[in-house]
């Protein structure tokens, strides 16, 4: 997991370790960790590609199994367009 300096405690790595989910967060009072920002970014703007539709931006399904279908078809929609656009350059 990717975090900030304010989910900097040992309450937080603690219950994520538990999860088996390596925390990579920065310390309190040290300087970022090199890097940090570029994975961030990839993370944000996936996000922000998702909420281009309005179901998963707002989610209105009460059934998981649902969200998580719509969730695919906007990646794959995302990754369709991405790939169509390179595609169109070699042509």
């Amino acid at each position: 997991m990717l975090g900030d300096k304010a989910y900097d405690s040992l309450a937080v790595r603690r219950e994520l370790r538990k999860r088996r989910i390596m925390p990579v967060i920065s310390h309190r009072g040290t300087q970022d960790i090199k890097g940090l920002g570029k994975l961030r970014y990839v993370v944000e703007q996936t996000f922000a590609l998702l909420h281009q539709f309005k179901r998963l931006a707002v989610r209105w399904e009460r059934r998981l199994e649902l969200h998580d279908a719509f969730l695919s078809l906007g990646c794959s929609l995302i990754c369709w367009r991405r790939l169509k656009k390179v595609l169109s350059c070699w042509n």
